[in-house]
């Protein structure tokens, strides 16, 4: 997870948090608003429940939304282990930064934003589009939604086969 800055056109400040799957590089969440504390990246992470599994682990950078005692409460009740970047490393979580750097080229620095709902919109469409039609050569050129799908299918595979080689006593 990660976030970015940016301003709509009236110069009000907004953030985008970035949320990303690094197995498959599915865009997860691209979620803006004025101001996202860790109650709200909370909020985004349980939106993410009903659709995906949560991971093992979240990697972060060190900023006070991802350091804090709620964020961490959760992924304790969650199950869900915090790793956090050393600071001034970013290329530490290099699949965001990268995807980052594609989401600003591709959202923010190629539309001028009236409103917040503006970029949700858009937001939520390069989202789709992202995790739908763009291959990654380090995937042998699959999109994030086919990666998922095969990666959905080798551990289906993988659990048909250890209930195979189970051995009754």
């Amino acid at each position: 997870m990660d976030f970015l800055s940016d301003a709509l056109s009236n110069g009000r400040r907004v953030r985008v948090l970035i949320v990303m799957d690094d197995a498959n590089r599915e865009a997860l969440a691209a979620y803006a608003d004025y101001s996202i504390c860790a109650e709200k990246v909370i909020q985004v992470l349980e939106q993410l429940k009903p659709e995906k599994v949560l991971p093992l682990s979240i990697r972060t950078d060190n900023g006070p939304e991802f350091i804090s005692k709620k964020l961490a409460k959760w992924c304790e009740r969650s199950h869900i282990e915090q790793k956090f970047i050393q600071p001034g490393k970013p290329m530490q979580n290099g699949f965001n930064e990268r995807l980052n750097r594609t989401y600003r080229e591709d959202v923010l620095d190629a539309y001028f934003f009236d409103s917040l709902e503006q970029l949700r919109i858009l937001s939520d469409q390069w989202m789709d589009t992202y995790n739908s039609k763009h291959p990654h050569r380090s995937m042998k050129g699959l999109t994030p939604n086919q990666k998922r799908i095969l990666l959905e299918e080798m551990a289906t595979k993988e659990k048909e086969l250890t209930v195979e080689n189970r051995t009754l006593v």
